[in-house]
């Protein structure tokens, strides 16, 4: 059985790696001067402490450990030196800015932009990810497109952070410019108050603004008001060979396609954005995911797989819907074929409990069927594609991905190679024939997406 694929991942072959031993903590008023050493003497204390800040492209605490982009990013940093990473939380940037030059961290972790100013008291690690600034208003509200018209509207942003040192810039030219500041570890509470219309606008970092319009669907981005800025972490100089420890771990994770499976996992669908189908996602994880939500999360028990992501494959075959009947006969809130209900021991179709069972248990064996060699979440995109289209084309693709010079075992060739078994001069040279490759694809993208709203939606 291959270890269960949960929200976050460490890339590679393994999944979770260290969160059982992954420290939180809460109070930044508990933590002290480390002790000025070097990265060998990390390794042999074996705690990394990283200061961050809640928020949810970032860090969070769920019952499986700690979660969130950052969080991925350090554990597996953590588990490159052979250490347990201790996240300790902090309530502001400025927080985090005054324990890291009085030494009380290695590192701090919190989606920090670089810039000139910032450099001015504090190091900075590679860049790692770019992000723009991006003003987020309501729909039904003012959007501005100039800064000008930005001027017009009651603005708020994040104290400490570099929209308001934006804002400061862009004042000199626009004296009529003015906004407020509050102390937030991430801009999610400001974006939450313009959702609701106590604020016209705030400004966000992009990824966090297309990731709030999932929970937020009346969100709109009229403008951004800076370049593309890159994102680093902050490390403690005392700390000898750290600079040298953390230039040559991104240098590898970039080669290595890490950085880029990462971004591919929290973000990699925010741009695919339909208003009137997340609205309407929105809707029913209200008022039918409640109604199902314990036979997902009894059905994904000992699964390969967690119950948001069986709720997200739900979704896409039935809207949740137990009575749904598909024009080919397939029927239930898992839309099982005759045959698969039969495989599975399921004897009604359009009973929810039943119906989530099978499915969850016929994806968990086809998850199992597949090579080793797939692995992480990589080896879940492959199970959907075959419980969409079927195990034997799944192999087609992969056949036909071999003889194209890519890697048979990563999901990327599959979105490839799955639609040229809709082709004669491919589908006629592999075991299966035809089949309608654009749809696993789609029917995977869809759930990703779904999976990703649910995350950002729903408590776990």
């Amino acid at each position: 059985m291959h270890e269960k694929v949960r929200i976050s991942f460490i890339a590679g072959a393994t999944i979770l790696a260290g969160l059982s031993t992954t420290r939180c903590n809460s109070a930044p008023e508990t933590t002290n001067v480390v002790e000025a050493g070097s990265v060998e003497t990390i390794k042999e204390d074996g705690d990394l402490i990283v200061l961050t800040l809640e928020g949810p492209t970032t860090f969070s605490v769920s019952s499986a450990g700690a979660i969130g982009y950052e969080a991925d990013l350090v554990k597996a940093f953590a588990e490159d030196l052979g250490v347990t990473p201790r996240f300790i939380q902090m309530d502001s940037i400025e927080e985090i800015a005054d324990a890291m030059e009085d030494g009380r961290a290695h590192l701090a972790a919190a989606n920090l932009t670089i810039t000139d100013t910032r450099k001015e008291r504090l190091s900075f690690g590679p860049a790692y990810r770019n992000v723009e600034e991006s003003v987020v208003c309501h729909q039904s509200g003012p959007a501005p497109k100039t800064v000008e018209a930005l001027s017009k509207v009651s603005l708020s942003v994040v104290e400490g952070s570099t929209y308001a040192e934006t804002l400061e810039g862009l004042s000199a030219d626009y004296p009529s410019l003015s906004f407020e500041t509050e102390i937030a570890g991430s801009a999610l509470p400001l974006l939450r108050d313009v959702a609701e219309q106590r604020l016209d606008c705030t400004i966000a970092d992009s990824h966090l603004a297309e990731y709030a319009r999932r929970l937020y669907p009346d969100l709109v981005v009229p403008m951004t008001v800076s370049e593309a800025r890159p994102l680093g972490w902050v490390y403690n100089s005392e700390i000898t060979g750290m600079d040298q420890a953390l230039a040559g771990w991104f240098m590898e994770a970039h080669a290595s396609g890490y950085l880029e499976e990462l971004d591919e996992h929290w973000f990699g669908h925010l741009d695919e954005f339909d208003y009137v189908e997340v609205l309407r996602f929105v809707e029913r994880v209200e008022e039918r995911l409640p109604l199902y939500r314990t036979y997902f999360e009894a059905a994904a028990e000992e699964k390969p797989f967690d119950w948001l992501l069986l709720a997200a494959q739900a979704y896409q075959e039935s809207h949740w819907d137990p009575d749904a009947v598909s024009p080919t006969g397939v029927r239930g809130i898992m839309m099982l074929t005759r045959p698969t209900a039969k495989e599975v021991g399921i004897q009604d179709r359009t009973d929810p409990a039943q119906s989530v069972d099978g499915g969850a248990r016929y994806l968990a064996r086809l998850y199992n069927r597949l090579p080793d060699a797939i692995q992480g979440e990589e080896r879940l995109w492959f199970a959907l594609a075959a419980y969409n289209v079927g195990m034997g084309h799944v192999y087609d693709a992969r056949t036909l991905a071999r003889r194209q010079g890519l890697d048979p075992n990563r999901w990327e060739a599959m979105e490839r190679t799955l639609p040229l078994l809709t082709r004669p001069k491919y589908y006629s040279s592999v075991k299966y024939g035809y089949a309608r490759g654009y749809e696993p694809v789609r029917y995977v993208e869809r759930i990703r997406d779904y999976y990703n709203m649910l995350r950002a939606n729903v408590p776990v």
